[in-house]
């Protein structure tokens, strides 16, 4: 790990990402197809006992005439007397901060000593009244806002699927100038070239996974009517055939995008990995149904020191069972990353026995 300058990034202060025997957690699947792996993850029960159910809800000011919802989970005091380390997460396409991987968070986050904050996307959570505009898969600023306004405390931002690639791109956006309280990114299942993921999502094997997110992209059309109709006016929806189609006729223009092709080439965090300074693990299965494994063959995984690409073959996407204990280990992984990173004083455990099952 080259040593970095001093500066008023606090970029010197950084701790390198540690060896990778002090944070790695093997992973023995549950079952060994990636899209049983995907099915199975997405309908596992998760819930939340009376603590972890606990929550602030907070509006954060990102933009001009837009807000996005929060739900807070903290400890009842600062641990050591100084601000306790937070895991933001943020979901994936369509989702919110209800997603079953979302609730999974808290009970992972809090029982590694860790707040948590469940971010929900502009227009996600029940909040289209709160934003103008839709969202894209590379939109930056309401993330950058909020990971602001949660300084001073020491940050960890953890993105599931689209999530991820927002919250890489951010940190490439960032280069050598990240906030110094964000000490570590991890994304999970992240689409980080986005041409190459909307075309294997449109092949025929993965129809069903496509009509099921271009139905939620479509209900969220109709929510947006309904709560800004100054802005979306009443008229036959369009009906796109694909996510390349929607993105191509919907999403690119809404952004100022010349088509979807140029959408994705300025929003994949692909393109943004070489000047992350921002201690990063990637987690991505090699039988992802949505994202093939070529996309991450990218020369920053190789040449940039501030990155870790974690690649089981089996894990489905944004799913990872797991046999024993560690039911969800792509969960518990990336808490034992962000524990590697706070100090020697925090610890690189859980605060109570077990991790979340």
């Amino acid at each position: 790990m080259p040593v970095a300058e001093a500066g008023p990034s606090g970029l010197a202060a950084r701790q390198p990402i540690p060896p990778r025997a002090d944070w790695a957690l093997p992973y023995v699947p549950l079952v060994r197809l990636g899209d049983l792996q995907t099915i199975l993850a997405h309908y596992w029960p998760r819930r939340l006992n009376p603590h972890e159910r606990l929550h602030e809800e907070r509006l954060f000011d990102t933009e001009p005439g837009t807000k996005v919802l929060a739900r807070v989970h903290s400890f009842p005091a600062p641990r050591l007397g100084r601000e306790r380390p937070t895991v933001l997460a943020v979901h994936g396409l369509t989702a919110c901060d209800r997603a079953p991987y979302m609730l999974t968070t808290v009970t992972a986050a809090l029982r590694f000593g860790f707040d948590c904050v469940r971010l929900n996307v502009r227009n996600c959570g029940g909040t289209e009244h709160l934003c103008r505009t839709l969202y894209h898969s590379g939109l930056t600023s309401d993330l950058r806002a909020v990971v602001d306004a949660l300084s001073p405390r020491p940050l960890f931002i953890l993105g599931f699927s689209m999530g991820g690639n927002i919250a890489l791109k951010l940190a490439g956006e960032w280069a050598a100038r990240p906030p110094p309280h964000v000490r570590g990114i991890c994304a999970i299942s992240p689409p980080i070239r986005l041409d190459v993921c909307s075309r294997n999502i449109g092949r025929r094997r993965n129809a069903v996974y496509e009509r099921r997110f271009l139905l939620q992209l479509r209900a969220t059309m109709r929510r947006k009517r309904v709560a800004m109709p100054e802005f979306f006016p009443a008229g036959p929806l369009p009906r796109p055939g694909s996510i390349w189609e929607f993105d191509d006729t919907i999403t690119a223009p809404a952004f100022g995008f010349s088509d979807a092709a140029d959408y994705y080439h300025n929003c994949s965090a692909a393109g943004f990995l070489d000047e992350v300074r921002t201690p990063a693990l990637v987690i991505q299965s090699q039988d992802d149904p949505f994202i093939p494994f070529e996309a991450f063959d990218v020369p920053a995984f190789r040449s940039n020191p501030w990155l870790r690409l974690a690649a089981p073959p089996q894990g489905g996407h944004v799913a990872f069972l797991a046999s024993g204990r560690d039911r969800f280990w792509a969960h518990a992984q990336a808490m034992r990353f962000f524990a590697s990173l706070t100090g020697p004083d925090w610890g690189a455990g859980p605060a109570s026995p077990g991790t979340p099952g």
